[in-house]
């Protein structure tokens, strides 16, 4: 188990359940309103993909409240880490429970041997982008890009 909030828990997922899907597609609108449905296959393929790692903050009920996705790459500059997809429910948001998925994101990647963790944050992200800050992260000039893949 990992360090927690006296009132949430933070786990990481080593398989996915009828309870894991539903959480996931009811916390998703509220990161993204173009974020697709997952099936119970998609969050097994996710859990399953080299890298990936899924952390999940669960309240004193046991309700999946908030989820984080680390991905951790060997490259030839050195192993790198992403944080994917932080997403806390609406209804518990200010209650520390991002701070502490993101605290065990990147104990995480140390483990792992990632030398940073980058990850990107909308601008209208007000409280998120604080908190990255507030924890070290420094905002990079970076440009960007993404390229849409259809089909």
């Amino acid at each position: 188990m990992l360090p927690s909030h006296p009132n949430v828990e933070i786990a990481v997922v080593y398989g996915g359940d009828p309870a894991l899907v539903e959480a996931l597609n009811r916390l998703l609108p509220q990161l993204s309103d173009t974020a697709l449905m997952l099936s119970a296959q998609k969050v097994g393929e996710i859990l399953a993909a080299p890298g990936n790692t899924l952390f999940v903050a669960r309240d004193t009920e046991g309700q999946i409240v908030g989820t984080l996705t680390l991905v951790v790459f060997p490259i030839p500059t050195g192993t790198r880490a992403w944080i994917e997809d932080v997403i806390v429910d609406e209804r518990v948001r200010g209650r520390g429970v991002g701070e502490q998925l993101v605290r065990a994101a990147i104990k995480r990647a140390g483990e792992s041997g990632a030398r940073a963790i980058d990850l990107t944050s909308r601008p209208a992200k007000v409280v998120a982008n604080r908190l990255y800050r507030r924890l070290g992260f420094v905002r990079r000039e970076t440009n960007v890009y993404r390229y849409a893949v259809f089909g």
